[in-house]
């Protein structure tokens, strides 16, 4: 097995496994597995691959790569900020990126973890700020 279909196996693991915790409850600094914060969830699941993430959102955009939003992969991790020169104040985890329609999976502090479009949310679509991948980090 080639480094780009393993990359991509193990994309689709994270993802799998990602959504098998949707229905967990929020809880503020909440690391798994019953309760989660936001950064705690991509910590928590990433952790199971062998990549070890920062517990706050913010430090996570450090220790990826960045990217363009239309070339995220499942995995990789969007982060969002009230303002353009705010701080990250939350993070989501892609689960698919088909034509620019992303997906993403996340915990929120009003309805716990859930999967939903980018695009399809007011909320969330205004408050995009940046993209990066962590898979390269894997041990």
């Amino acid at each position: 097995m080639d480094a780009s279909s393993e990359e991509l196996r193990l994309r689709q693991q994270v993802v799998q496994y990602a959504r098998k915790l949707e229905g967990s409850r929020y809880r503020y600094g909440g690391r798994g597995p019953r309760a989660f914060d936001c950064s705690g969830f991509t910590h928590y699941v990433w952790k199971r691959y062998g990549v070890e993430l920062p517990t706050v959102s913010a430090a996570q955009e450090q220790v990826g790569r960045a990217l363009a939003v239309r070339e995220v992969q499942p995995g990789d991790l969007l982060l969002f900020r009230r303002s353009r020169s705010a701080r990250v104040f939350h993070v989501a985890l892609v689960t698919s990126n088909r034509g620019g329609r992303i997906r993403m999976i996340h915990s929120t502090s009003s309805r716990g973890v859930v999967e939903e479009e980018l695009q399809a949310s007011s909320y969330w679509r205004q408050k995009y700020a940046t993209a990066c991948s962590v898979a390269h980090l894997r041990r």
